[in-house]
Parts: C-alpha cells; structure tokens; sequence
C-alpha cells in the first residue's frame, strides 16, 4: 500500500468518524444515554448517603460529552434538592408505596413523571425526574430492595423513550443541557431558582395526581 492510499483511507476514516459525532442522535441512543445518566445519578446519591452500588460500566469519562452532561445533571440536581430538602426526599412515603414490588414502583414512577410533564418539556423537569428517580433508589436500597435500582433505570428509559426522544432530537441530545449553566459557580442563576420554584410545584401536583387518583 503505497502513501497516497494511506493517506486516502485515513481521510475516510475521519470523515466517518465525524459524521458519528455530527449527526443527530438515533432514538436508542437518547434512550440508551438517559439510563447511562441515571445509572450515575443514582450513584451519586446512594454513595452520598453510605450505600454502595455497583453501577455497571458502560463507558460514561468524565471527560467526554456523556461525562460533562452527567456533570451538570448531578449540579442542577444538587441545586434543586439543597433548595427544596424536603421535597426529594422519602418519595416512597409521600407517594404512600412500598417498594418490594416491582410493579408498585414502576406504575409510581412513570405515573409522577406523566404528570411532571403533562403541561410540556422543559430540562427543570428532566432535572426534577432524575432527583425522583435518585431518591426512590434510595428509598429502595435503604428498605433492602437494591434490585429495585435497576427497574427504576429501565422506568427511566421507557418513559425518555415514549415522551422525551422527540424532544431531545429537536435539541440536539442530551449536550443541549450543558447550556442551562455558564460555570459551576453556585452563587449565580438566579433564573434557575425560578425554574426551580416552578419544577418543585410540578413535582407536588404529580404527588397529589398520584395519591388521589383511582387505585
């Protein structure tokens, strides 16, 4: 193989790697990428509280786009929880489930997050979902159901999948979030309390919409 053709193949080769980053995210991409975001969500809060979980490995670098997302995605939800303690903690409880049935925790989580987003998409809200989701493992773990975790990433999936994919594609994927922040500088944003304030009253409403609805 001579110079040319080297040259040649590694100019294709680059041109199709390129083309990957470039264009739009396939659905199961979207759906594949917010269970690799809750997976770390959940992490981080069952490691902030001293319960350990193994979250499977599926290639998320602090340093890559995923990584970056996954970043701002813990800060915003560390924002929204440190502002309203009381409102992301012991869900099960104010959602009056026990969660050694799988069934019970999945018809509770999608039921909130159909509510959540019933008036339209914002990323307050996907924030708002995944602060759900993270305290509900946590709930889980603490009452010795650690295998609920993952029915609640599958849950997470599903819904992404059914009500969010659009959305997200119209956007750009889940980079589009990175924009919510300038730094990481807590002491600014204070559009985002507003959006805040907003997110906990959708969070709430989908609580009573839960508790009050047929069984």
């Amino acid at each position: 193989m001579n110079g040319m053709d080297v040259l040649r193949r590694s100019s294709v080769f680059a041109a199709e790697v390129m083309e990957v980053f470039e264009r739009s995210p396939t659905d199961k991409e979207l759906v594949s990428q917010s269970k690799v975001l809750c997976r770390d969500y959940i992490h981080s809060r069952l490691s902030r509280v001293g319960f350990g979980w193994s979250k499977p490995d599926h290639g998320l670098s602090s340093g890559g786009t995923l990584g970056e997302v996954s970043s701002v995605l813990l800060w915003l939800g560390d924002e929204l929880e440190y502002l309203r303690p009381n409102v992301y903690r012991n869900v099960a409880r104010q959602l009056n489930i026990t969660v050694t049935s799988e069934s019970v925790v999945s018809d509770a989580f999608l039921a909130v997050a159909a509510e959540i987003f019933s008036t339209g998409v914002t990323w307050g809200k996907v924030v708002s979902l995944y602060a759900v989701a993270g305290a509900l493992a946590v709930d889980c773990v603490r009452h010795g159901n650690p295998a609920m975790v993952h029915t609640i990433v599958d849950c997470m999936g599903e819904f992404v999948r059914k009500s969010l994919v659009s959305w997200l594609k119209k956007r750009g994927g889940w980079a589009d979030i990175t924009k919510c922040v300038i730094n990481m500088n807590p002491s600014f944003h204070s559009h985002w309390l507003v959006v805040v304030a907003c997110t906990c009253v959708h969070y709430m409403k989908a609580v009573v919409f839960y508790l009050l609805r047929e069984k």
